[in-house]
């Protein structure tokens, strides 16, 4: 049997993770879910706890992306076949993790992105706020492009799945909002074969503001000169 991990970030998010949590096993109950709290001060924890989902806690708020990292090197400790990025927020559909994951378990893909810029037969892209379209994530595609060699059409793709394999091999550092570019970057890197899928993403709020795109830029930059 295929072992799959969905890993869920989590911040203060008592309002979104336990009807995420439900949506997801409502889909596949066979799946191991696994949230890491990033050091939550309100009453995320104790709500996880009243599922079977695993809860890994991080003592100090430390980033998403090193959220992400802490639960991706459990499920790799733990035998992995494939790993999802999955967010705590409601933006995701976890119907459409089904989709994401096929091209990995069908052996396609060792890596797929979610893109909400793409449209599947006969359905239609996200509603992506203007200014987040065309000046957070249009900024965002045209550094992704010149200076990390990436050429997706969804510059901060969150929604991913791996095979157990390709994840030992994408070693990110940046532990904020930077990861995303940083593991497509290597992903290209390490020449696996990849994939984007149509995905949707529901905004119930206009989400990332212009100076938390300037601070994804500004991570990348210090990442690339570090290096």
């Amino acid at each position: 049997m295929t072992k799959i991990f969905i890993i869920i970030p989590a911040y203060n998010e008592s309002n979104s993770i336990l009807q995420v949590i439900n949506a997801i096993k409502a889909v596949d109950n066979t799946w191991n879910i696994v949230v890491v709290d990033d050091c939550s001060d309100d009453n995320t924890v104790e709500l996880i706890q009243q599922t079977d989902a695993i809860v890994l806690r991080h003592i100090i708020n430390r980033g998403q992306g090193a959220a992400l990292k802490t639960g991706t090197d459990y499920a790799i400790i733990n035998g992995a076949d494939i790993i999802v990025h999955f967010d705590a927020d409601g933006q995701f559909v976890a119907s459409e993790i089904q989709e994401v994951i096929a091209p990995v378990l069908n052996g396609e893909a060792d890596i797929a992105f979610g893109s909400r810029f793409l449209s599947a037969s006969g359905g239609k892209k996200s509603a992506v706020p203007w200014f987040k379209k065309h000046v957070i994530l249009g900024l965002a595609k045209v550094v992704n492009q010149i200076f990390l060699g990436i050429n997706l059409t969804d510059p901060q793709a969150g929604f991913r799945a791996f095979s157990g394999a390709a994840a030992k091999k994408i070693n990110w550092q940046q532990d904020r909002m930077a990861h995303c570019s940083e593991i497509m970057q290597l992903a290209f890197k390490h020449k696996l074969r990849i994939r984007e899928v149509p995905i949707t993403v529901i905004y119930r709020t206009f989400g990332q503001k212009f100076s938390g795109g300037l601070k994804i830029l500004e991570e990348l930059f210090l990442g690339i000169l570090t290096k």
